[in-house]
């Protein structure tokens, strides 16, 4: 077994050698992510082709494909809180007063809130034309497992509500907070920062040296920031080859197929979602065809990774520096967009999930007097959903219990939950973008000029010092 987990790490060095040699020459970064994910199917496939999906040399190899992938995705985590407090401060300290903040907040929550209350619909429908149903599903033993580990997690979900779900946005300890300890850490995060932001402009104009002082401490602390995140970034095609290949070799092609109706009409709605947040970008004023292209490798990152959080970084920089959006809108949104209004993992996934297993205790999930609470708790639900893998389900609790449907039947679906939450994370990812780029183009704050420009993310040494 030895000699073969060499020769499937020797294979996977002499890809990762082919993304180096791309780098080495400068290609784009967007060129990079997509030979980085398609080199990771290949290798995948293959390795599930020789040795199958449950062998022992394929966990070996996917111990050490670990390394690369989850290696890379804990080092986009390690600097998410950084990033997020000393750039909301740093923007903070720009803006004009309370009333620009509020508006931003309206603006990027209310967005979020609104998409996710037409994912859910879109699920549904989807459902509907689909025909999907949980009557008649034949559970396997880790689908029956998986259902009762659903149903002792109900109590936790029944014990959620909207007050205890804002209370616990309230940073309590911020220090705790900086660690990423609890499930919102991230908004505590956002609202920490924002009280420093408020605080530090109101010393401007009574102790100026002493908001001079911090105002130059921020611009350090947010370069250094910047330098570490921008050093991260290089690693992406990397970690998105790791992570694709593990997804690639692990997946049952068996469970798939028995199904395939849920994950067409999963990537259906995903697909047609995307669609609105288009339609939403076009109707602010920008080509949605630029916007796609641009926001692809953050897409892709947030596909293989299963992470809305994990794409926090990236998603800045594409906000930033490829869209034109200002600095805090971007952090702004792409920090309340791993939360809250997560179009995918808690919008189109628990809707689609009510509707199937509605019909199996003899109710019809296609009138008004269910579709009306079923929106309403997936808006409200959407508030708080974190931001890794393992959200949706979280999410599906909380609809599902509230409703009074049978949590165990989710756990039908264990076999194909990753190739379906690979599609829900990047349309999460998707939406918080579209928040950040419409709030920014409404208040006036978008660089249009940034938008329009072919130029990449400066994630190359050389293309640093070409824009300096």
């Amino acid at each position: 077994m030895a000699m073969n987990v060499g020769l499937n790490l020797l294979a996977a060095l002499v890809l990762l050698g082919v993304l180096y040699a791309q780098q080495r020459k400068h290609a784009s970064f967007s060129v990079r992510v997509f030979t980085g994910m398609g080199l990771g199917i290949v290798l995948g496939a293959a390795l599930q082709a020789i040795y199958g999906a449950g062998s022992a040399e394929l966990k070996a190899t996917g111990d050490y494909l670990d390394i690369v992938g989850s290696g890379y995705v804990k080092l986009l985590q390690m600097i998410i809180m950084p990033l997020i407090m000393v750039s909301i401060i740093s923007a903070i300290l720009k803006l004009k007063g309370m009333d620009s903040l509020s508006k931003i907040s309206a603006l990027t929550i209310g967005t979020l809130m609104v998409t996710t209350l037409i994912a859910a619909g879109i699920g549904i429908l989807m459902a509907k034309l689909f025909h999907l149903t949980a009557v008649g599903l034949t559970a396997s033993a880790a689908d029956i497992a998986r259902g009762v580990y659903l149903q002792g997690k109900v109590e936790a979900a029944q014990a959620i509500s909207l007050p205890s779900m804002l209370l616990s946005f309230i940073p309590a300890n911020p220090f705790l907070d900086l660690t990423g300890a609890r499930k919102t850490s991230t908004i505590a995060v956002v609202i920490s920062a924002v009280f420093i932001g408020i605080a530090a402009t109101g010393i401007h104009a009574r102790k100026p040296d002493i908001f001079a002082s911090f105002d130059n401490f921020i611009k350090v602390a947010h370069a250094i920031v910047m330098r570490i995140v921008t050093l991260v970034l290089r690693l992406t095609p990397y970690g998105v080859f790791a992570l694709m290949a593990q997804v690639v070799s692990t997946s049952s092609y068996t469970d798939i197929l028995h199904l395939i109706d849920f994950v067409l009409a999963s990537y259906s709605a995903l697909f047609l979602m995307f669609l609105v947040h288009l339609l939403i970008v076009t109707g602010a004023g920008l080509n949605p065809v630029r916007f796609v292209k641009k926001i692809l490798p953050v897409l892709t990152f947030a596909f293989t990774s299963r992470s809305s959080a994990g794409a926090i970084p990236m998603s800045v920089q594409t906000q930033t520096l490829r869209l034109g959006t200002s600095e805090g809108i971007a952090n702004f949104a792409a920090s309340f967009g791993a939360t809250i209004g997560q179009n995918g993992c808690a919008g189109i996934y628990p809707a689609m999930l009510a509707v199937m297993i509605a019909p199996t205790v003899g109710i019809d999930p296609f009138t008004i007097h269910f579709i009306l609470p079923l929106l309403a708790i997936i808006t409200i639900g959407s508030v708080g959903v974190a931001g890794v893998g393992g959200g949706a389900t979280f999410a599906a609790l909380i609809v599902l219990s509230s409703m009074n449907l049978p949590v165990a039947l989710a756990g039908l679906l264990i076999s194909i939950e990753p190739l379906i939450d690979m599609g829900r994370t990047a349309l999460n990812v998707s939406g918080s973008i579209t928040a950040g780029t419409v709030t920014s183009r409404v208040l006036g704050e978008t660089d249009i000029a940034v938008f329009n420009s072919d130029a990449d993310l400066p994630i190359d040494s050389d293309s640093e010092r070409k824009s300096a």
